[in-house]
């Protein structure tokens, strides 16, 4: 500020000096950059206009309810007083009721025992103050002490109540001004946060605004996990890079930010607080010289989503309004944050619909969902029996038989006679993707888990949620990959590949398999206790060749089928040709059967279907004769005869096991290891 100077005319009247003193006092306030400038240079005129000894000017500080007061002396001596409590000082008295006060003799004041000894010791022998204040707001008071006794002259009241005023309209603008600001700041911010509505995105500008904040030193983000049981740190400081990486949890009990969170309301701590705290961030706070902190909840719709700490080196730095403030600055935070999950919760159910259209329009095109299970065998009818009972729980099946024997339509089939068929059936053929892959795929993944994930991938699990999931060829998941898949049977929870968020799920899970899953255990392939959570309830589908009788009606089927969508008229099926598939063992089962009256189909050219017998005979010409079968084929045929014969009686004196000589339990084991179910030979 330039040294101007109120200069009074020695010749001028007593009236005329302080006319043109009041002038310029009131360009020196209106002029000056702050209030202690403009009392400053305004406070030497005052005094020689009044014959006073001390100017001072008490502001009220809100944050600690107490009156800070600047004087300036007629010798030029200036400084502050030491901070009175609102109740103790003449100036907090002024402030509080709003009226003017005068001391006609400070040696014989006994009302404010504290504050007189302050002015006696500057010499002060009277002393008058009125409010600074206007209509709208109380800001403090302004004071005038002389070194003689005696009552106030009017002079000096008038000239010290339009100081005053002109004061307090100087602090009313300064504050409408900083109002401004304020609003003009929460603009700002609302604008920078509703730039991003992604999470990972929307951090780096939410504390890129509060850097913008300048009255604070620094601030940190704390936001609740998904569970709501820890806190997740967030900032910039990069000696608190320890305390504010997104990896490290703190439980909220801990957290500096946990009272704020728990009680949804402001939390202040000072520097004692500080350095009592048991939190980390607490004492790396102290430690970095911050002596305030102020913790605001993050609140929107009617959620807690965190806290904002914006913290300062001063001690006290958080008044009313700077609260007030804050708590707007935190509304705005909160709501950029509800929007931010909100899409990222619109952005995955977006992604999972797109997923699980893809792989329906997939099933749909591979899978003839409209073709019955055919066949009236005992063995393939008890099947069936057992799959509509345990349709209409929710307990794990274990379908077993050899490849072609039709284990997916029977899961179809259980899922369609289920309380949730109206919800999704998703297949994983485990053998048909690459190891490396196959967790990706049955659990997800998160964005950056692995090189090449460059979004978040929705795994089968969460697609099948409510609803079914099928695992074809389950013994080919990895054994590092099975203790996973066990805690989806125990808990229905998992995460994603390269994620920490714990994922629940409802999936009624059904596995198949071509191999004897025990074996698999005795040889360390598969794990134990995973076997023993698929093997709830097991179906075993029989060969076609263990139920030739359902093989004419088969190939009736599916001559219909592939003639119509070959568009071929076929109305004579050849006797020859179905004794001839009837007596071959098809190794591929069903479908081999559906291949081999596809190609017969294609070959015939009338009405009359001409199916290739001549490959069925060098077939079966190449298969080993009698002497070339392996002891185990005999035992495995002499043992399903004997069952067929006891109608899959084991026990008793003309059960199977009495007729082969063997113990019940013996029996039962070479079953298993000969891939022989009891219940296909049940009469």
């Amino acid at each position: 500020m330039s040294e101007t100077r109120v200069v009074l005319d020695k010749d001028a009247s007593p009236e005329r000096k302080r006319y043109r003193g009041l002038l310029e006092i009131t360009d020196l306030v209106v002029r000056a950059k702050s209030l202690p400038d403009a009392f400053k240079e305004l406070a030497p005129p005052v005094l020689a206009l009044t014959a006073g000894e001390l100017l001072n000017y008490s502001l009220h500080d809100p944050r600690r309810d107490c009156m800070l007061t600047h004087y300036w002396k007629r010798n030029r001596e200036s400084g502050e007083f030491d901070p009175f409590p609102v109740d103790d000082a003449v100036t907090g008295w002024v402030w509080k009721h709003q009226e003017l006060i005068a001391i006609p003799d400070t040696e014989h004041e006994s009302r404010f025992p504290g504050f007189m000894p302050v002015l006696l010791n500057h010499g002060i022998r009277s002393y008058i103050a009125v409010p600074v204040s206007t209509a709208a707001h109380r800001f403090g008071t302004l004071g005038l002490g002389k070194n003689v006794p005696g009552a106030p002259n009017d002079d000096d009241l008038e000239l010290l109540s339009r100081i005053a005023l002109m004061g307090a309209l100087v602090l009313e603008k300064d504050r409408a001004y900083s109002a401004f600001e304020e609003q003009q700041s929460l603009v700002a911010i609302s604008r920078e946060l509703s730039s991003s509505l992604e999470l990972e995105k929307l951090l780096p500008v939410i504390l890129s605004s509060l850097r913008n904040i300048a009255r604070y030193d620094r601030t940190v983000l704390g936001l609740l996990d998904d569970d709501g049981k820890n806190v997740l740190l967030f900032g910039d400081a990069k000696e608190w890079e320890p305390f504010v990486n997104r990896d490290t949890k703190i439980p909220i009990e801990q957290a500096l930010s946990g009272r704020a969170i728990r009680t949804r309301n402001v939390a202040l701590f000072t520097a004692d607080d500080l350095r009592e705290m048991e939190a980390p961030m607490a004492k790396a706070m102290y430690e970095l010289g911050i002596r305030s902190v102020c913790s605001v909840p993050l609140i929107a719709g009617n959620r807690i989503w965190g806290a904002l700490n914006p913290s300062s080196t001063m001690e006290n730095a958080f008044g009313r309004s700077e609260v007030e403030y804050l708590q707007q600055v935190a509304n705005h935070v909160a709501a950029a944050l509800q929007n931010a999950h909100a899409y990222g919760e619109i952005a995955q159910l977006k992604d999972r619909l797109a997923q699980g259209k893809r792989y329906l329009e997939h099933e749909i095109r591979t899978a003839n969902r409209s073709d019955d299970i055919i066949g009236n065998s005992p063995a393939l009818k008890r099947v069936l029996e057992h799959a509509a009972t345990v349709a209409d729980t929710d307990s794990t099946v274990l379908i077993t038989g050899e490849t072609g024997t039709g284990k997916e339509r029977i899961a179809r089939m259980i899922h369609d006679m289920s309380r949730r068929k109206e919800r999704s059936f998703i297949k994983v053929n485990c053998a048909a993707i690459p190891t490396g892959l196959l967790e990706s795929e049955l659990f997800g993944h998160e964005k950056g888990a692995f090189t090449g994930a460059v979004s978040q991938k929705i795994g089968r699990l969460e697609l099948a949620d409510k609803g079914t999931l099928l695992l074809d060829e389950v013994g080919d998941i990895p054994l590092e990959l099975q203790p996973k898949l066990l805690r989806v049977l125990q808990d229905q929870e998992f995460e994603r590949l390269g994620g920490t968020k714990t994922i629940r799920v409802d999936v009624r899970l059904i596995a198949a398999t071509n191999i004897d899953l025990g074996r698999a255990v005795e040889e360390k392939e598969f794990r134990s206790d995973l076997f023993y959570r698929l093997h709830v309830f097991p179906l075993h589908l029989p060969a076609l060749r263990d139920r030739r009788e359902d093989i004419p009606l088969l190939v009736q089927h599916f001559v219909e089928k592939c003639s119509a969508r070959l568009h071929k008229q076929i109305d004579v099926i050849p006797e020859e040709a179905i004794q001839a598939m009837t007596r071959w063992k098809w190794p591929g089962n069903i479908r081999e059967l559906e291949n081999f009256i596809e190609r017969s189909v294609i070959l015939t050219e009338g009405n009359r279907l001409s199916p290739p017998l001549g490959e069925l005979r060098e077939e079966t010409s190449r298969q080993p004769s009698d002497s070339d079968v392996t002891l185990r084929d005999k035992e495995r045929e002499h043992i399903i005869e004997i069952l067929r014969q006891t109608r899959g009686a084991l026990s008793g004196p003309s059960g199977a096991a009495a007729r082969l000589g063997l113990k019940r339990t013996t029996l039962q084991y070479k079953m298993q290891r000969l891939e022989i179910s009891r219940t296909d030979y049940l009469g």
